[in-house]
């Protein structure tokens, strides 16, 4: 018998087993280069809640007659929306204030009236890190009330997601131990020590939650939104190479 009708019985009984003995996927046994050695893949996922956020929102004002004007209303919102979030017990260091800008509105020439400025423009953006995701929806009710014009996005992320990893990478060792024995078991060899691991894992994206000032936050008596922040996939996949 070839190499190649060899390779091919030996996949076919490998997948007749995986089958019978019922063992989970993904699944990865390859000889290596290095003689006399497996590999063997596991995987695992937990679901976690995230724990802090980063809200982004918006300052514009529009139609001012001058730079000075412009800059006034800007640094007056920005004031009250600093105050505001101090009172939510929000630290200093976690508002950033940027991307401060002025500049004008030119009008064109036409058959009445020559080109020109028509008016100025300013925008500030404001970044707030929210360390207790409860007072978001209090948060976003007195932005709005503070005058921000828009409300560009709540992102959820877990501040610490290593706890997390070194839990789920446990689970994909044990997953893959657990792999490796029933494939032992099953073709009759015996697994040596275990030479080497690798492991590639994943936490879940932030979770964006976008919305403006005409979303019906609680303004005037308007009910408050509800945010939630739901759930971030954190998963692990680890190879273990077994000494043969």
């Amino acid at each position: 018998m070839n190499q190649g009708m060899k390779l091919l019985l030996g996949t076919f009984l490998l997948l007749v087993l995986v089958k019978l003995l019922n063992i989970s996927y993904p699944i990865s046994i390859v000889t290596t280069t290095r003689s006399g050695e497996l590999s063997v893949v596991g995987e695992a996922s937990l679901e976690a809640v995230p724990d802090i956020a980063n809200v982004e929102a918006s300052i514009s004002v529009v139609n001012g007659r001058s730079t000075e004007e412009v800059q006034g209303k800007i640094n007056s919102i920005n004031n009250t929306i600093l105050n505001e979030v101090k009172k939510l017990g929000i630290a200093k260091e976690d508002v950033r204030t940027s991307n401060y800008s002025i500049y004008p509105e030119r009008e064109y020439a036409t058959e009445l009236k020559e080109a020109g400025i028509g008016g100025y423009t300013g925008n500030a953006y404001i970044s707030i890190k929210v360390r207790n995701i409860n007072n978001i929806p209090t948060l976003l009710n007195a932005l709005t009330k503070a005058g921000a014009n828009q409300i560009q996005g709540v992102r959820y992320s877990i501040e610490k997601p290593e706890k997390y990893r070194e839990q789920v990478r446990n689970m994909a060792i044990a997953n893959a131990k657990e792999q490796a024995q029933k494939l032992s078991k099953a073709l009759g060899i015996r697994l040596g020590r275990i030479t080497n691991i690798i492991e590639s894992n994943t936490g879940g994206n932030p979770v964006p939650y976008f919305a403006d000032k005409a979303t019906g936050m609680s303004v005037g008596g308007v009910p408050e939104i509800n945010v939630e922040p739901g759930t971030q996939t954190v998963s692990s996949t680890v190879t273990l190479f077994f000494e043969k």
